[in-house]
């Protein structure tokens, strides 16, 4: 119990450093002889991205600030950073995001976010963000280039979007876990609805009483992650059915448990 109570509070730590880091810059030095001698949106010291990537990624970052006006710059290092002097590089204001990708780190991805982007992306988006591609399992999976490209097509799209509470897209382990809420405030729900007597078919009073509790399981675990993050339908049926299933199957073993020992 100490352990897992540890293990609590060093997540929690944790996000609150990143929080904090959100807000602070990222750059502790200054070093520029490792800026280009010409002006790009680039800064690919670790190699991170192929030659078509980088050209790519480039010609698509000019094209939308032009369009935009949001100023998106990315800086990949590994044994040595340009620190501050990218500052100037690059004449960042509060319209400006540096998404900074070093391995160095347990996590890949960090990000020096400019005060206008938080009128539409709150600070939790930034963490999440973090955590969704930077961490060390989805880079393995989709390499640095993966974490770094995803990470700024979903900036770019809840930006065109007018805003985003929350990052789109609902990765398999996070409906994994809405799916196991699911059922889980089902099988609260049947066991809550079965009579304690022969005089009524639902125990409206107790699954009444226990409301908040597969109400909470169901649709804030179960079904808010996943409307608020994809507009597909199959992930919302699934845990609907999910749901419906274990409570009729919850109440009906029940049932016959508790009539057993009325017999």
């Amino acid at each position: 119990m100490r352990l897992k109570h540890i293990t609590i509070l060093k997540s929690i730590v944790m996000v609150l450093i990143t929080c904090l880091t959100l807000s602070l810059p990222a750059f502790a030095i200054e070093n520029s002889d490792l800026l280009p001698d010409h002006p790009t949106p680039i800064i690919d010291l670790a190699k991170s991205l192929s030659d078509t990537q980088r050209n790519d990624l480039k010609k698509s970052i000019e094209e939308y600030e032009q369009q935009s006006g949001w100023k998106i710059r990315v800086l990949t290092q590994y044994e040595q950073t340009p620190g501050i002097a990218v500052k100037k590089f690059w004449n960042l204001d509060e319209t400006s995001l540096v998404l900074i990708a070093d391995p160095r780190g347990g996590n890949l991805l960090n990000f020096n976010v400019g005060e206008a982007y938080f009128a539409l992306l709150p600070r939790i988006f930034w963490v999440e963000l973090q955590t969704r591609y930077g961490n060390q399992f989805y880079v393995r999976d989709n390499g640095e280039d993966g974490a770094i490209l995803n990470s700024i097509a979903s900036i770019e799209y809840c930006l065109n979007k007018g805003g985003c509470d929350v990052v789109p897209g609902l990765p398999r382990e996070q409906w994994i876990w809405t799916f196991f809420t699911s059922i889980l405030g089902g099988l609260i729900a049947g066991i809550a609805a079965v009579p304690r007597n022969n005089e009524n078919v639902i125990a409206w009073r107790w699954l009444l009483l226990m409301s908040p509790l597969w109400l909470m399981l169901f649709g804030v675990f179960g079904i808010a992650p996943v409307i608020s993050r994809t507009s597909e339908l199959l992930p919302l049926a699934r845990n609907f059915v999910s749901f419906i299933s274990c409570a009729l199957l919850a109440y009906l073993f029940t049932q016959k448990v508790v009539y057993n020992k009325q017999s």
